[in-house]
C-alpha cells in the first residue's frame, strides 16, 4: 500500500477557499501515486486560529466536503481530508475529521475526543467527541485520532481493540514540541504494534509556529519515512501484513491485563 501525507502549510495570507483548492489540487495529483492520501487537522483555518473558528466552521457536508469529495474520487484514492471546525447546527462546533472513499462517498467522520487548550482555546470553543472511529480499507482497517489524542494510549488501545492495523493522526502540532510528536508516534506504534502515519502542518497558525515532520512509523517503531519542516508531500510503501506478522511474532497485545483492582485502602 502506497500512502501521501500532504503537509500543507497554512499561511495567513492565504484565504481558507484558497488553501482548499489548493489542497484538491494537491489530492488529485496523488492519482497513481497512492492508495491513501491523508491531510492534517484544521488545515483551512489553522488549528491555533482559535478566533477563527467560528467563522469559518462550516456544516459537515459544507465546501470542504464537496471538493474533498470529488479530488478522492478524481483521484481514485481514500482519502483522511484532515479536519474541519463543523458546525453542527443542533450543537456546539466540533473539530472533525473526513475519510472518503475512492469513489468520493464519505467513509467517516471522526469528532476529536480530546481537545487541546487546558480550558481555553480549542477545549473551551469546541464540543468534545465520544466515539471511536475505524474505517475498512482492502488490506487493513484505519483508526482515526487528531493531534492532542496522541498523548492518551488508551483511545489507540481502544481503536486497537476494534480492529485497527493503521492509525492515522492528523494534527496540527507546534515546533516547540516537537520532539513529543515523534515519540508519541513512535510509541503509539510499538505499543499497538501498528503502522501510524501521522500528518502534521507547515507554516504559522495565529503566530504559533507548526512542527511539521510529518512521520510513518512501522509496529516495531522504526521510522519509514519523515517530512521536513516545510510544505511537503510525503510519500511512502508499507506491506499492511506486517501488523499480524509482528503480533504473531511478538504476541504482547494478548498479555493485556484488564479490569485490575485499585490498591489496598484507597
Amino acid at each position: 500500500m502506497r500512502a501521501s501525507l500532504i503537509q500543507i502549510a497554512v499561511d495567513e495570507g492565504e484565504s481558507a477557499e484558497a488553501r482548499r483548492r489548493r489542497a484538491a489540487s494537491l489530492v488529485r495529483q496523488q492519482a497513481g501515486a497512492a492508495d491513501l492520501v491523508v491531510l492534517p487537522e484544521l488545515w483551512t483555518t489553522g488549528a491555533f486560529a482559535y478566533e477563527a473558528f467560528a467563522a469559518e466552521a462550516e456544516p459537515l457536508e459544507g465546501p470542504t466536503y464537496e471538493l474533498m469529495a470529488k479530488a478522492a474520487s478524481d483521484a481514485g484514492v481514500w482519502l483522511h481530508a484532515g479536519s474541519i471546525p463543523e458546525r453542527d447546527p443542533e450543537g456546539p462546533l466540533y473539530n472533525t475529521s473526513l475519510v472518503f472513499s475512492p469513489s468520493g462517498d464519505l467513509a467517516a467522520a471522526y469528532r476529536k475526543i480530546h481537545r487541546f487548550g487546558f480550558d481555553q482555546g480549542e477545549a473551551v470553543l469546541m464540543g468534545a467527541g465520544r466515539e471511536l472511529v475505524t474505517v475498512r480499507l482492502p488490506g487493513t482497517t484505519l483508526g482515526v485520532a487528531t493531534c492532542y489524542d496522541l498523548r492518551f494510549p488508551e483511545l489507540f488501545r481502544g481503536l486497537v481493540a476494534h480492529g485497527a492495523e493503521t492509525l492515522i493522526v492528523a494534527a496540527g502540532w507546534p515546533e516547540r514540541r516537537r520532539a513529543h510528536w515523534t515519540l508519541l508516534a513512535r510509541a503509539r506504534a510499538v505499543e499497538n504494534q501498528a503502522f501510524v502515519l501521522a500528518c502534521g502542518t507547515a507554516g504559522t497558525h495565529a503566530g504559533v509556529a507548526q512542527a511539521g515532520h510529518s512521520v510513518v512509523v512501522d509496529p516495531w517503531g522504526e521510522v519509514l519515512a519523515e517530512a521536513g519542516s516545510g510544505e511537503q508531500v510525503l510519500t511512502v510503501e508499507f506491506d499492511p501484513a506486517r501488523v499480524a506478522a509482528t503480533r504473531d511474532q511478538f504476541p504482547a497485545l494478548k498479555d493485556r491485563v484488564l479490569g485490575l483492582e485499585p490498591p489496598t485502602g484507597a
